[in-house]
């Protein structure tokens, strides 16, 4: 249902078994990473099987249900026996056949426990690294209840089991890492044999199907082996150590909205405040209850070390400080770089902006008018709105500009999409909403994405020069340094301007040196003659 969507969880049911349903007709409501959106059956029958109940999740191509004619025996589809040959009841999604694992594979049908894996949190995620447990070993956990914090190479974000159970195995301790899809922890009944499903996992064979059984029931045994699993109760939106249940995309829509989760009903499963509950909701009349901000306590002085005393502190590697170690080093070896630097002339862009802001309902920047001009030239040199695919190369017809912010941990680059169709206020509202979003570590992945050119600006810094690496899938960079008076010869006479210089970064492979230059010599008249981005 999304271009990034690897599971579905089940909003809402609107079909049981037993029912009737017809090809056009609402079966469920399905939250994806994006959206709560609804599913239309496509086929004419009987609900005969439902595989999850609501609040549960269902991955891609996992079995979402089985549609066909009333009484029929639909459990060797389960079993994988017959496969997508059998063409009576009708399976909109299809597992992997267990047919092919080993005799001597481990048998793991009467444990009843599940492998809680790593998800993927963001895109580019290859391993998470435990930030801090909020359960340990003999804890009960519920669905929607805060198990982990994980950092990702993006941000720390928050993991909600999606299990109910007792927590039987941790798989990794605060500080270490764990690969996507590896095991972050096992949750089931107490005393189950969680070891045997560690060693069943760690087999070759097993791990094609690892994946579909976390999901789902072991396909040794018949369906209703999934309903041995503790069945999900009605509970407040409040859990018990106070933490409220809700979906992330609930969650980000009331951070967006200012509003206070604690006042909105839930209607998903077990009170989980979902979607549809937050466009829902119309806040009571209250008083403002701002809570007085906390005052960090002064860091203390510290003392000179001794002469002569040798010291050092070693910092543990971040996941972003990882990541983009990674990506940069891959860049920067891979795609050869080229350098072209330009000196602009901003004496009119500084009288246009000090115009501009008197009239503007938001302050704007020199970096919002940099970013429409190289919007502007964008649009007149596409060949520097490109990628590199090794096969070929895409030219890219929409223009979003990725802009360097920078963190504690090291640059965040989120994203403005369609800038060339933005005016200057518009830029300079969006660039700041998602400079605060960066440097609080609360950007969507869909904020980072996307880039087809990337700005750096250092000029703030009093920098007044430097080149930035290619940031992939972008052919170009653009490096800004600061505005800087400096005797000019102007009309035969020598006078003072105000300059600012600009290195274009460029992956030869797709990008030429006449071509870069062409693109900075109209980024270059933009500025000098800023009316021009008015137009």
């Amino acid at each position: 249902m999304s271009d990034t969507m690897e599971e579905g969880v089940i909003a809402v049911w609107h079909k049981k078994v037993g029912d009737k349903v017809e090809s056009g007709e609402l079966m469920a409501e399905i939250e994806t990473d994006k959206a709560t959106m609804d599913y239309e059956s496509y086929n004419d029958g009987t609900v005969l099987y439902l595989g999850a109940a609501e609040g549960d999740p269902v991955t891609v191509d996992g079995v979402l249900a089985i549609v066909g004619e009333e009484g029929e025996d639909y459990q060797g589809l389960l079993d994988g026996a017959e496969a997508s040959q059998d063409s009576s009841p009708e399976v909109k999604e299809e597992t992997a056949t267990p047919e092919s694992a080993p005799a001597e594979s481990i048998d793991t049908s009467n444990i009843n426990a599940e492998i809680v894996r790593m998800p993927k949190m963001s895109d580019t995620m290859e391993e998470g690294v435990i930030a801090a447990w909020h359960k340990n070993v003999g804890d009960l956990v519920e669905s929607g209840e805060l198990m982990a914090e994980v950092e990702t190479d993006k941000a720390t974000m928050e993991y909600e089991s999606y299990n109910d159970g007792t927590v039987l195995y941790l798989g990794a301790k605060e500080g270490e890492a764990v690969a996507v899809d590896g095991i972050l922890a096992i949750v089931g009944e107490e005393g189950a044999d969680y070891e045997a499903l560690i060693k069943s996992d760690n087999q070759p064979a097993n791990n094609s199907a690892a994946e579909e059984s976390t999901k789902e029931a072991p396909s040794e045994e018949p369906a209703p082996q999934k309903q041995s699993a503790p069945a999900v109760e009605a509970t407040p939106a409040a859990t018990a150590n106070g933490r409220i249940k809700a979906s992330p995309l609930a969650k980000r829509l009331a951070e967006d909205k200012g509003i206070n989760l604690s006042q909105v009903q839930g209607s998903g499963d077990g009170g989980r405040i979902v979607k549809r509950d937050i466009e829902k909701f119309v806040p009571a009349a209250a008083p403002a209850a701002a809570a007085a901000s906390k005052v960090d306590a002064p860091a203390p002085i510290e003392l000179p070390k001794i002469v002569g005393e040798e010291s050092f502190e070693e910092v543990r590697v971040s996941q972003m400080r990882k990541v983009i170690a990674k990506r940069l080093a891959e860049s920067k070896f891979t795609a050869p770089h080229f350098y072209l630097t330009m000196e602009i002339n901003m004496d009119k862009a500084i009288e246009a902006r000090k115009s501009m802001n008197e009239v503007s309902p938001v302050k704007i920047s020199f970096n919002d008018m940099v970013i429409k001009a190289v919007a502007a030239s964008l649009r007149k040199h596409p060949q520097v709105n490109s990628s590199w695919l090794e096969d070929k190369i895409r030219i890219n017809h929409h223009i979003h500009i990725g802009v360097a912010v920078a963190v504690d941990e090291g640059l965040l680059v989120p994203v403005l999409r369609f800038a060339d169709n933005k005016q200057l206020s518009h830029i300079s509202s969006e660039v700041k909403e998602l400079g605060g979003k960066a440097k609080s570590k609360k950007l969507a992945p869909d904020e980072m994405t996307g880039n087809t050119f990337t700005i750096s600006n250092l000029g703030m810094f009093g920098i007044e020069e430097f080149t930035a690496i290619v940031n992939p899938p972008d052919a170009c960079i653009m490096a800004v340094g600061g505005i800087k008076q400096t005797p000019i010869v102007k009309d035969g006479e020598l006078a003072i301007g105000n300059m600012m210089k600009v290195t274009l970064s460029c992956d030869h492979r797709v990008v030429d040196g006449a071509v870069g230059s062409a693109f900075l010599q109209t980024f270059k008249g933009f500025l000098e003659d800023p009316v021009r981005l008015l137009v």
